[in-house]
């Protein structure tokens, strides 16, 4: 396990990063998406069926191919997040963080004292204990890891200027499929009332120094992301899958 974090110099520079949810067990997939450009995959666990046994061969060949692996882990629960982050991954999202509450138990969960309350143990976190002393590679984890907790339900909108002050928080992470399920337009992320509460989390954004980051699928969605102030933009297998496969099949008389 490498200490050094592309992904987070990157963000912190102000540069786009892009990545793809990974929701199947498949170390391959990794490899196929590091060999076609991203900077990281986000092993779901949310929404897909990875689990920290699962996770462990895709976190080492993304480490083989030089990009970043992260988690989405599906529970706001500490020793669910440890277990992903003691494999490796170098950065956790947390869904459904409604509540400022929600969001700094969340964060609490992903760094070391004095910056968190996250479970300290050796093992592969600490190479086993064959590297750096343990007291000089805690605050250099700390640093590694990036933060992020997801902007997905309309609830959270009186809490959102509080969320951008958490002085742990790396990326607020806006969904719009759910946000959009909790304004009654399932379905319906681009409804026009939708799309207006994503511009005012936009504008909240600017000056916070926190990173934005959201969905998308195709070139001309990820630009519209990106002149709208995201910096992570996250793609899906399966959509990345049906796109070129359309491609082939439509192009082709049978």
């Amino acid at each position: 396990m490498q200490i050094a974090n592309p992904v987070k110099d990157k963000l912190k520079r102000g540069d786009v990063v892009l990545g793809v949810f990974i929701g199947i067990p498949s170390p391959e997939l990794v490899e196929i998406f590091a060999l076609g450009g991203f900077d990281f995959a986000f092993l779901d666990g949310e929404h897909g069926r990875i689990s920290p046994d699962s996770a462990y061969e895709m976190i080492l060949a993304a480490e083989a191919n030089g990009i970043e692996a992260m988690a989405r882990v599906g529970q706001n629960d500490k020793q669910v997040i440890l277990k992903f982050l003691d494999l490796g991954v170098s950065g956790v999202m947390i869904p459904q963080t409604t509540t400022t509450d929600d969001a700094k138990r969340a964060l609490d969960a992903m760094r070391y004292y004095p910056r968190g309350g996250r479970g300290l143990a050796g093992g592969r976190t600490f190479a086993y204990g064959v590297r750096e002393p343990m007291a000089e590679l805690v605050p250099k984890i700390n640093d590694r890891i990036v933060s992020m907790i997801q902007f997905e339900h309309i609830d959270s909108l009186p809490h959102l200027e509080a969320m951008l002050t958490l002085p742990e928080l790396d990326v607020l992470f806006v969904g719009p499929t759910d946000l959009a399920q909790s304004m009654g337009h399932a379905g319906h992320p681009d409804h026009p009332e939708v799309v207006a509460v994503i511009q005012r989390v936009c504008d909240a954004a600017k000056g916070s120094g926190k990173a934005l980051g959201t969905v998308a699928n195709g070139v001309e969605a990820h630009k519209k992301k990106i002149d709208q102030g995201f910096q992570m933009i996250v793609s899906n297998t399966a959509g990345l899958l049906l796109e070129s496969t359309r491609a082939l099949t439509s192009g082709i008389k049978r």
